[in-house]
């Protein structure tokens, strides 16, 4: 009898947290967002600098998820299979964008590739521009979304048996070969979910971008700045509309990777 009062009373506070802290929050954006209604939903999605902000989210977030799956996965293996000096600390390196501020990062590019840096200077004498760009905006959300593609390939090259890869080699397959029909399949629900996330929290990235996107309307604003441009020009329902458009896409991704890894039980 206790056993069951214990089980439902901490079934009961799980579920009050699912809902004060999850399913209210997100349930507010939605009724936020339309209001007005229908229409003015519309309208405030598709208006001009908002719709362009969308698009170039989507655009650079897509972008920077193929660099960091290509990115992500190299690292992986060569962490999970190769042992150098230094690797623990590299290991550890690898979660170092999940524990800093996104500002801070922003900060940390300024600093680094600003006008008057070193590098900064170097970078304009050669012509480059890496600040208030599109290129800025990859390069903070590759930095922030780091991570994700590397702790999820991980634990599955972990489990991948390295004796599979020397009886390929053993047979006379090469490392291209061994690497696409061996490595490849067992990791690719690694990368694959590594990289959904990567792409979910790259719509969401502000921190960093507004420091170094520039925010030019229609050139380098991304979505998360002009929603909180609208919260500054007291439109909280043009703010609310272009959140539900970026809320929605990521309970889809979320969706998505729950359906393709469900039952594989191999992510970590």
């Amino acid at each position: 009898m206790g056993n069951n009062v214990f089980k439902a009373t901490v079934r009961s506070v799980l579920i009050g947290y699912l809902i004060v802290l999850l399913l209210l929050p997100i349930g507010s954006i939605y009724v936020k967002g339309f209001s007005l209604g229908w229409q003015p939903f519309l309208q405030e999605v598709t208006g001009p600098l908002a719709w362009k902000s969308i698009l170039l989210t989507v655009k650079l977030s897509i972008i920077s998820t193929l660099i960091e799956a290509v990115v992500g996965t190299i690292i992986a293996y060569v962490l999970v299979r190769y042992t150098f000096r230094g690797k623990s600390i590299l290991n550890s390196m690898v979660d170092l964008p999940f524990s800093l501020p996104t500002s801070v990062a922003g900060l940390m590019f300024l600093t680094l590739l600003g006008p008057k840096s070193p590098l900064g200077i170097w970078l304009d004498h050669m012509g480059i521009t890496l600040l208030y760009n599109q290129t800025a905006i990859v390069i903070g959300l590759v930095f922030v979304t780091f991570p994700f593609v590397i702790r999820t390939v991980q634990p599955l090259l972990e489990q991948l048996d390295p004796g599979e890869e020397q009886a390929s080699f053993t047979l006379g397959a090469g490392r291209f070969y061994t690497f696409w029909k061996i490595i490849f399949p067992a990791i690719f629900p690694g990368i694959l979910a590594g990289s959904m996330l990567a792409f979910s929290r790259s719509l969401a990235e502000f921190g960093a971008i507004s420091l170094i996107s520039g925010n030019l309307p229609g050139k380098t604003m991304v979505a998360s700045v002009y929603i909180y441009g609208e919260t500054q020009n007291y439109n909280p329902e043009g703010a609310a509309a272009i959140s539900v458009v970026l809320l929605t896409l990521s309970l889809l991704i979320l969706w998505i990777i729950n359906v393709l890894t469900r039952g594989k039980g191999r992510l970590a």
